[in-house]
């Protein structure tokens, strides 16, 4: 591991003034000791307030304006709550294979590599407290009690909480592409490409309500978007009951078209009586904004000059998710069952859409099968 070395040798250079400030990014670490140790080594060095542990996803637009839809809108945040939601679906897909980060990915995973880092930190912008104030502490202070509250999953319910897999050939966009061992060169391996993951928090807000979580490689569409998926009206007075009323929900798409779509019950124009349709209010930021838009690196590195700590990570939060992801992989390592196969171009193993489906849910209805 190279950050705490690096941070050795600037210092000793004579390059860590008191302004200085250093970036790092994921992995940090590949469990909660080592993640420890770097923050030791880090922190030898840079105060806290020196050290910008970025994950791009927190600067997207998107992502930034899911803060600004529940906190500066009176419209929401009276119903983010499991009196109103059902259920929330995170999904960050990916049309690619390993490439040329095979040597990483296989000592990594999926888990590892986008579970610890960008899914439970929109989990936590999704589920946290109103924040005293939009400041750093003040908002990372609020994601580490959800982190804090996320129920474990364990040897005993790891089995039935989450699905891992692993890629097989196929075609993705209409091309043939090779599976993930002939892409690595190896025979076996039992590295995940895909994990899906049933979790909860356990507090007053969200306590009951699922938070269904999934990425992989190999899938068929680079897509990365929430979804918060409303409970149904308690009592529709519209022909054939409450059952045949789509509930209404908020789409949050982070990439790869960034935008807000919030579907609606709306009757269709016409005679014929009361036919309902489900339509989206529908905010492209591309049609929206047509100023330049910054990219997410552009605006955390200007975060870091600033000093502003908002969109970082701060160690606690760091180990916190480790302490979480953990018993998942030692769970999945005793178990001795080798990743889900799935053919490259699908969504993951069967297995993941029975995750959901058991629970009489389905994953995201926009998501072409």
């Amino acid at each position: 591991d190279l950050f705490g070395p690096i941070a050795r040798k600037l210092a000793a250079n004579g390059l860590v003034t008191p302004k200085a400030r250093i970036i790092v990014e994921k992995p940090i670490g590949k469990d909660g000791a080592s993640a420890a140790a770097i923050n030791d080594e880090l922190g030898a060095v840079f105060s806290e307030r020196r050290i910008f542990r970025i994950d791009h996803y927190l600067g997207k637009e998107t992502v930034q304006n899911l803060m600004a839809l529940r906190f500066a809108n009176a419209l929401f945040e009276p119903v983010w709550n499991s009196a109103h939601i059902d259920h929330v679906q995170i999904t960050v897909a990916e049309t690619i294979g390993v490439e040329k980060r095979a040597d990483y990915y296989e000592s990594a995973g999926a888990l590892r590599d986008m579970v610890q880092n960008h899914m439970l930190q929109l989990l936590c912008l999704v589920a946290m407290e109103p924040p005293s104030a939009f400041a750093a502490d003040a908002l990372r202070d609020e994601k580490l009690k959800v982190l804090k509250a996320l129920l474990p999953i364990t040897d005993a319910n790891a089995s039935a909480l989450t699905v891992r897999g692993q890629y097989r050939a196929g075609a993705v966009n209409g091309e043939a592409v090779p599976g993930y061992l002939e892409e690595i060169g190896k025979k076996s391996s039992s590295t995940e490409t895909f994990v899906a993951i049933k979790a909860g928090v356990a507090n007053w807000r969200f306590a009951g309500v699922p938070f269904y979580l999934r990425t992989g490689k190999r899938l068929p569409q680079r897509v990365s978007d929430i979804e918060v998926a409303f409970r149904p009206v308690p009592h529709a007075i519209f022909d054939g009951g409450s059952n045949t009323i789509p509930a209404n929900r908020l789409v949050i798409r982070l990439q790869p078209d960034e935008g807000i779509k919030l579907w609606l019950m709306i009757k269709e124009p016409g005679p014929g009586g009361m036919r309902l349709q489900h339509v989206p209010l529908d905010m492209s930021f591309a049609e929206t904004f047509t100023g330049h838009v910054p990219e997410a690196y552009e605006r955390l590195v200007m975060d870091v000059i600033r000093g502003n700590q908002s969109l970082f990570m701060r160690r606690d939060e760091v180990e916190a998710a480790w302490r979480w992801i953990d018993p998942i992989r030692e769970a999945w390592t005793r178990s001795g069952e080798p990743p889900r196969p799935y053919i490259a171009g699908t969504w993951g193993p069967a297995a993941a859409i029975a995750l959901v489906e058991r629970d009489g849910r389905t994953w995201n209805e926009d998501l072409a099968a």
